[in-house]
This record gives C-alpha cells, structure tokens and sequence, in this order.
C-alpha cells in the first residue's frame, strides 16, 4: 500500500474518533491490506492524535490475546497498539459515552508499569519481569471505529487496536510477589459477578504476552520506554456497556478498579 492511501486512511480514522462516527470495514474496501500496512496506518492515526490533538504517547497495548476475545471477535491473532494520556481516567470514574465513545467493551486486564526501558527483538519474560516496576488491575474500554465490530486483524490494527480509554486500579503492587499465570480475577457489572478469568488466559502467562508485543513493535522500531503503562490483554470476554453500567474487577493479591459510565 503507497504512503499516500496510508495517510488517507489514517486521517479517515482520526476523524471517525473525533465525530464518533464508524467507517466500513478497511478489510472489504482495500483487499490487499496486510498486517504491517495496517500498522503504518495506525501510527498515522496516532500521529493525529499527538500532532492534531496535542495528545502524548503514555503506553502501549496488546490485545484479542485470549481464547473467549478471539472467538467473541473472529481475530484468532494478538493485536497491538499505543495509549495517550487522554485515554487515562483515574480509578473509579464516571466515563461518559455519548461524545466519546461508539460502542465500548470493557476488558479486565493486568497492567504493567515500566522501570527501565526494553528495546526487542530478543526480549524474553525475565527481561519483562526485570523491567517492570509494578502491575495492577486495569480496566480497558475497547471500542472501534469500524461500523458493528466488523473487523478482521487488519482492520483493528490499523484502528490502533480498538483502543478506547482505560482505568488502572490505585494498588500496584511488584511482580516478583504474585503468581502471574495462576492469579485470578473476578469482574463484576451492576453489583453482579459477570466473569472469571486467571492469568494464563493470556497467551499463558502475561510476561509472554508483553514480551510478544515489545518484540514486535521492536521489529518497527518502536521500544518501551520506563514509566509507560503496558496494557497485556484480557483475562476474560469482552462485556458490552452502556450509560449506567458500573463495573468492578477484582485482582488476587493486588487489588481492585472500578469505572462507571454516563
């Protein structure tokens, strides 16, 4: 795909995120797109956001890495993408949809909170485990840009992996001190227990699943850098909201994150 049909997309998608509007699925309007022209696309769309919107890059994600998302999604492959500092709510907060988001799901994830930065390819789970500061629980809204979730791994990719906006959960505690593919989590929505999920869910063990990611984005010539939140995927299905939903996920030995929505 030429540098000049990229940016059109990428820009398309930037002002679907800002209108909240959907497009058709990039997979049926551009038959040839392949994973890394999905990429490019979406670092031009994240380039929007930073040069556009003043927004800055935070963090980084991985997603579609457990069995129930794959099969909720049709995706039978990791996604991967970049957080901003405007897709952060603090622990508990009100999250409004209208004017912000097109169709949330909401995913209970364990986040890793970066000491020192990690450049791949060749990183293993020891180096993610030797780089990580801390972990704590983290509620990922996905959301797409794509019209009725109709995506295939192009087409997510190059939506910068669906990301809508996310919570992290005040405790953060080391991961030296937790069983990660054996840690369990509980997600409530409206007070009810909803789904249960254990670390191994990602791709069977979340240092595998960062480990992964900083990998291939390495191979792009993106690192991790210390202080960024790395976002590892969800330990449980996908769980669609709406204005009133309240969700609140607990995480073994770690501790709690809660979000509502408006």
């Amino acid at each position: 795909m030429d540098k000049q049909k990229i940016a059109e997309l990428g820009e398309e998608l930037h002002r679907a995120l800002r209108s909240q509007s959907s497009l058709a699925p990039l997979t049926e309007r551009e038959s040839d797109i392949t994973v890394e022209d999905a990429y490019y696309i979406s670092q031009h769309f994240v380039r929007q956001r930073v040069e556009v919107d003043g927004e800055k890059i935070v963090g980084k994600k991985i997603g579609v890495t457990s069995a129930p998302v794959q099969e909720m999604l049709g995706v039978f492959q990791p996604d991967f993408g970049f957080l901003t500092d405007a897709m952060h709510y603090e622990d508990g907060a009100e999250i409004p949809i209208e004017g912000n988001l097109i169709a949330p799901r909401a995913e209970g994830e364990i986040a890793f909170r970066l000491k020192s930065d990690l450049v791949g390819p060749g990183i293993t789970e020891q180096d993610v485990l030797n780089a990580t500061e801390s972990i704590m629980p983290c509620f990922e809204i996905v959301d797409s840009r794509i019209r009725d979730w109709k995506i295939k791994i192009e087409d997510t990719v190059a939506d910068n992996a669906s990301c809508g906006v996310y919570t992290l959960g005040d405790n953060e505690v080391s991961p030296h001190d937790v069983d990660l593919p054996n840690i369990a989590m509980k997600v409530f929505k409206n007070g009810e227990l909803h789904s249960e999920g254990v670390g191994s869910a990602v791709q069977g063990n979340p240092l595998t699943a960062v480990a992964w990611l900083a990998n291939t984005l390495g191979e792009f010539g993106i690192e991790f850098k210390a202080g960024e939140v790395i976002l590892s995927g969800s330990l449980v299905p996908l769980i669609p909201v709406v204005a009133g939903d309240c969700m609140l996920l607990e995480l073994e030995g770690v501790g709690t994150a809660s979000c509502s929505f408006i």
